[in-house]
């Protein structure tokens, strides 16, 4: 049977750290056959160190080698690309956020229909095993109606200071867009089928401006910081649930915390580590997992999820409209910032 062929555009830390070691470990199904960057010297070498047959400097140069593509390219690039990619008959993996605008990504989705090709997102933070899990929980009916979510996804100082983090034109912003985005997927995923009324942000960036920097990785320039490196923000849903939402890059904190839990009307869940709380025969009653069963490389989840979509073989777990409705609540989060005031959705 004639594998399928995958090609990466974008050959920067994201695919080499990796969709590349996954395609790779995928290799009774999938040919990891071409590489793309607009550096080719760096696409070269990438494609010796990995064993890549083709390689590219022109992204739709690639697209008659190729069933589908991976798209590890700067946010600013990832509608352009995937909207190129579809029309030429390939399935697109797009690195997360889907793109910088809500308007990028309707038109993604509408092309995603037009040709008929899967169109994933690679938020894999649903592919966790704790993430898989506490979806299986819910759907069970163990917390009932969610009612109040938090979402903390912070780092203390840890400001990325490779590639183009914080170039704001290239990303579209800092921590919310990078970090902040994964939880939030996560717990409307986890919500099920609720739908973002309207929202209250604001964002900061006071800590990565100034001088004499203390990051745990490595120095940046505090004098072109120009992107979020801590948000706050809160939500409110159709049927009146809220949530609670904080992430950061660089904030004063005692340490790191990724904590995602939803109180609901019959139970509560924390999903990292998995907790579920329920107050039933005169009790109040916690259970924690111990042992999760399942794969435990949320990446392979992913590729393994989008080559069987790609396929006819199972429905896509990251739909791209639930990417979109991440980055409506993100354009509202800035937008609220910016304005002062409750952004409507």
């Amino acid at each position: 049977m004639k594998k399928f062929r995958i090609g990466i555009i974008g050959a920067g830390g994201i695919a080499k750290a990796r969709h590349i070691p996954v395609f790779l470990k995928m290799k009774e199904k999938v040919t990891l056959s071409a590489v793309q960057d607009l550096n080719e010297s760096r696409a070269r070498e990438v494609a010796e160190e990995y064993g890549i047959e083709h390689v590219f400097s022109d992204y739709r140069d690639m697209f008659l080698e190729v069933d589908a593509v991976a798209i590890c390219t700067p946010n600013k690039f990832h509608a352009e690309i995937t909207i190129a990619a579809l029309e030429a008959g390939v399935h697109v993996l797009c690195e997360k956020p889907m793109a910088i605008s809500a308007v990028e990504c309707e038109a993604m989705i509408a092309s995603s229909k037009k040709s008929g090709k899967v169109l994933a997102i690679a938020y894999h933070y649903r592919f966790k095993k704790e993430s898989q899990a506490a979806k299986r929980a819910i759907e069970k009916g163990e917390i009932g109606e969610s009612i109040v979510t938090r979402i903390q996804a912070l780092r203390r100082r840890k400001v990325p200071n490779w590639g183009v983090f914080t170039n704001k034109e290239l990303q579209g912003g800092g921590s919310l867009i990078d970090y902040g985005c994964h939880l939030l997927d996560l717990s409307l995923w986890l919500m099920e089928d609720v739908k973002p009324v309207d929202v209250v942000g604001k964002t900061y960036n006071r800590l990565s401006k100034q001088p004499n920097q203390v990051n745990e990785w490595g120095s940046f320039d505090h004098e072109t910081f120009e992107v979020d490196d801590h948000v706050t923000s809160y939500i409110t849903f159709d049927n009146g649930a809220s949530l609670l939402f904080e992430c950061s890059w660089s904030a004063n904190i005692k340490s790191d915390a990724e904590h995602v839990s939803i109180s609901g009307v019959d139970g509560g869940i924390n999903v990292f580590p998995l907790e579920l709380y329920h107050a039933k025969d005169g009790m109040l009653v916690n259970r924690t997992e111990q042992t999760i069963l399942g794969e435990d490389n949320p990446w392979v989840s992913q590729a393994e999820n989008f080559i069987a979509a790609c396929l006819g073989e199972a429905a896509l777990v990251v739909k791209p409209e639930d990417a979109l409705k991440v980055t409506k609540i993100i354009e509202a989060i800035y937008r609220s910032s910016e304005t002062g005031e409750k952004v409507p959705l």
